[in-house]
């Protein structure tokens, strides 16, 4: 059966209805049932000698009435009596199941103006939270339901709707916070650009070197500006989840990042120790390696002059783990979680090429892969970061033994 309307209301209305209509139909089902089942040939006599309404049916046995004194012709009397009775009886039924009829159309109407009225008292609190909601926009995030009452159902719903709104709004905020900043760091090249070709068309003496050099920064600021881009790309696409899943080992991964880095870091004369071993996984090999790279990256490139990287790769209590660690500035520990927000790095801005996307980058990748990043500052100076991917293979017993040679070694845990 469908119904002509698919509002809530009318849906409670008939429904409200209907269980009304249900029980007065019951009721007088077993007050029809009740009455039928009396006994019909049972008659009230007030004979000679006996007391006033005596009880007589017809089914007793010939050897007389209690009470009553036996005359002539009793018999057809009591015959007559008890017929009389059973006809009674039946057009009391009749009427019963006539009045019963009116009653229960009666009730229709009733039931259904009472749920109509209990449907709109239900309803109200709904209509309230969805006009609030429908007033709710980009502009007034910051906008609450707010409702008051019993911890009931409705409050919960409302509580519910309340944290998604405040999600959404912070969402939000970091969502303008980060156009913000990415616009600053595309628009810092492209002043620089615009300055260098500038000074060349306005120099008119301009030699083939003074072109040279300017074409020269301005290849090293096109490539900033390619890094970064390309960076946005990763942080975007990692934003979005993992399309494509494969085996892995983080371990090939984690050396080819290293192998990468090896000029900056011999520029800086960084010591870097490394135990990779076997971690396998499941995940995006172009992200993993981007994650890998990332983290490499900014051990390198935020370490002092003869500093120290140290890098490992293990199974460990089933997770594979890889973990980084250098020297370098200190970092107060109320700041270590900004650091996974976008354009966050300290000391770095997209001018020299490093934004500060690497660390963003990381926590979106590892997010996609459901990982578990920890971080903390090191008392002299660098950070110790750990991501621990769920682990595909491996023994956890062997990858926690690796994990401890590793920590002896380097002393970073």
């Amino acid at each position: 059966m469908h119904l002509p309307s698919r509002r809530a209301g009318v849906r409670l209305t008939l429904l409200y209805g209907a269980l009304l209509v249900a029980s007065g139909a019951v009721l007088l089902a077993l007050t029809y049932l009740l009455v039928l089942r009396f006994p019909a040939d049972r008659v009230l006599v007030d004979g000679a000698g006996a007391d006033a309404g005596t009880d007589v049916s017809g089914g007793r046995s010939g050897g007389g009435l209690p009470g009553v004194r036996p005359t002539a012709g009793s018999g057809d009397v009591f015959a007559l009596l008890q017929e009389q009775a059973v006809r009674q009886h039946a057009d009391q039924l009749r009427q019963l199941l006539m009045q019963s009829g009116v009653a229960l159309a009666v009730m229709l109407v009733v039931s259904a103006v009472l749920g109509r009225l209990v449907a709109r008292r239900v309803l109200r609190p709904l209509r309230a939270m969805t006009g609030t909601v429908r007033h709710i926009s980009a502009h007034t995030l910051h906008e609450r339901l707010a409702v008051a009452g019993p911890a009931d159902e409705l409050k919960e719903l409302a509580d519910t709707v309340d944290g998604l709104l405040g999600r959404l709004e912070g969402a939000l905020d970091s969502h303008r916070r980060f156009v913000a900043d990415a616009a600053n760091a595309l628009r810092a090249p492209l002043t620089q650009e615009r300055r260098l070709l500038r000074e060349t068309l306005v120099d008119r003496d301009a030699t083939a070197e003074t072109f040279r050099a300017n074409s020269e920064r301005l290849l090293e600021i096109s490539e900033r500006q390619a890094h970064l881009l390309e960076s946005l790309l990763a942080l975007a696409g990692s934003h979005r989840g993992l399309v494509h899943r494969e085996e892995l080992d983080l371990a090939p991964l984690t050396e080819s990042a290293l192998h990468v880095a090896r000029p900056d870091s011999e520029r800086l004369g960084l010591k870097v120790a490394a135990a990779v071993g076997p971690a396998p996984v499941t995940g995006d090999p172009a992200l993993v390696q981007r994650l890998a790279s990332c983290l490499v990256d900014n051990a390198v490139g935020h370490n002092r002059p003869g500093g120290r990287v140290e890098i490992s790769t293990a199974v460990r209590g089933g997770h594979a783990v890889l973990s980084v660690a250098n020297t370098g500035d200190r970092v107060a520990p109320e700041q270590v979680n900004r650091l996974f927000e976008p354009f966050r790095s300290p000391g770095r801005t997209a001018a020299d090429g490093h934004p500060g996307l690497g660390l963003a980058i990381v926590h979106a990748i590892a997010l996609a892969h459901d990982a578990v990043i920890s971080v903390r500052a090191r008392p002299d100076g660098g950070l110790a970061v750990e991501v621990a991917f769920p682990a595909r293979t491996g023994d956890p017993r062997e990858g926690a033994e690796d994990i401890g040679q590793l920590d002896k070694r380097t002393g970073l845990h």
